[in-house]
């Protein structure tokens, strides 16, 4: 049975703190983080310069969605706050671009879960890897179908799991740190350290820090989002910060620069350098575990997204119904089926060439959603609409000024999609505005 979205405010109450904070942790903690270490490897001691610069832009950022998300607790997330300062045509383009990405970034996740998973049962090496990428995609949308809390207890669970590996490599390095201090100072990158290879570095961060915004997505769901929202934000933000810059650090002062640029797969080499060979090859379970578990997480927001998106008019008002668990259940299903063509699109391709083309159109479809709400934020201060407000420019000024600098050290190609995508969506934004004034119209 399919109903019609409910205003807004009447479905709260399924996420709560930890639910959110999961989704924020679980959503940016995927499969990149596995990968990270190598690909920062040939920058040296600019990555952790990268880090910090990306760490503090992404804190920024983070405070910015929290401020708006306390000031305006009723909105639907994000294109409410958009729409609010920057009029419907911004608001539609911003989330639009967002959008793309989010069921980009399933198909993504989909692909990379594969080769760890044929690794970890074997039986399954036989099987095309397109479809296990396809059932992997639908085995979510399918959770998802039975309500946020469904999804959101899944996302606790596999959050909690996939921060079992970092653990073991932050333990680690504090256990060398503790019997052989001097094995940090054996292989000390020789890399010089620049402005530039810093900016390269703190882009290649970035990516991986895409999804600090989770929480507000789906603010429709959330239990008391003026206050939830904000929390679940900023803790969510600084705990995988912490995490990634942990477990980033400890394989580059431990295993030579070099061998750690070649590296497949950085976290298995550590345990086997430091414990003995064969000992990382149960890490291939929890990767499994951390990709699934993003997985899970943006399909939850893709269907979010969708009805936020169609509960404002901007999308067919199919998919603003929702089942009886309060599942958007058409916006569900429209987006696996979107990830299903990118898979299909991605396997012409070689798997990791696939991988990389995605993530890079994820990276620039995420920037003008992080732009117009520092934007928005500074509208905020300027009109002096709420008391208090004297820290909003300060805010304001730094997610924008990271936004800005985010763009610029993406590149050129990541730019020019972000402009593709945007061009894309506006003649459809075009059509459903004049479906709806023709509506209003006829009922006029």
């Amino acid at each position: 049975m399919i109903s019609e979205t409910k205003p807004a405010g009447t479905e709260r109450g399924e996420l709560g703190f930890w639910m959110c904070t999961a989704l924020v942790v679980g959503n940016t903690i995927g499969m990149g983080i596995f990968l990270l270490p190598a690909g920062l490897a040939p920058y040296g001691f600019n990555a952790l310069l990268g880090w910090t610069l990306t760490v503090l832009g992404c804190v920024a950022l983070a405070r910015v969605f929290a401020r708006l998300a306390r000031t305006y607790p009723d909105a639907d997330g994000p294109y409410g706050y958009i729409r609010t300062h920057l009029g419907e045509a911004a608001a539609f383009i911003t989330l639009w671009c967002y959008w793309v990405s989010v069921w980009i970034t399933n198909a993504a996740l989909a692909i990379g879960v594969v080769g760890y998973l044929s690794a970890l049962v074997p039986p399954l090496a036989g099987v095309p890897p397109a479809g296990i990428a396809l059932a992997l995609v639908w085995l979510f949308v399918g959770v998802n179908l039975f309500g946020a809390r469904t999804g959101g207890g899944v996302q606790v669970a596999t959050t909690a799991l996939k921060l079992l590996p970092m653990l073991v490599v932050i333990l680690l390095g504090l256990w060398v740190l503790a019997t052989d201090p001097g094995a940090y100072a054996r292989t000390l990158p020789t890399t010089p350290i620049t402005f530039s290879a810093t900016l390269a570095a703190s882009t290649i961060a970035l990516y991986a820090m895409l999804g600090f915004e989770s929480a507000t997505v789906p603010a429709g769901k959330v239990r008391d989002p003026g206050r939830t929202i904000p929390r679940a934000t900023l803790i969510g933000t600084l705990l995988t910060a912490a995490i990634y810059i942990a477990v980033s650090t400890v394989p580059i002062l431990l295993i030579p620069q070099a061998e750690l640029a070649r590296s497949q797969a950085p976290f298995v080499d550590l345990l086997n350098r430091l414990l003995g060979a064969g000992t990382g090859r149960w890490l291939a379970a929890f990767i499994v575990v951390s990709g699934t578990g993003a997985l899970n997480g943006w399909t939850l927001l893709a269907g979010e997204l969708t009805r936020t998106m169609a509960a404002n008019g901007v999308f067919p008002r199919i998919f603003a119904r929702t089942n009886q668990r309060g599942a958007p259940a058409a916006a569900l299903l429209a987006t696996g089926v979107l990830a299903t063509a990118m898979v299909a699109m991605s396997y012409s391709k070689s798997l990791v060439e696939g991988f990389v083309f995605l993530t890079t159109v994820v990276t620039a479809a995420n920037l003008p959603l992080y732009l117009c709400c520092s934007v928005a934020l500074f509208l905020l201060w300027r009109r002096g609409e709420k008391p208090k407000t004297k820290d909003l420019l300060v805010l304001a000024t730094l997610g924008t000024t990271y936004a800005v600098f985010a763009f610029i050290g993406v590149g050129r190609e990541p730019f020019q999609w972000a402009l593709v995508l945007a061009a894309v969506g506006v003649p459809i934004y075009w059509v459903m505005r004049r479906r709806r004034l023709k509506v209003v119209a006829n009922t006029g």
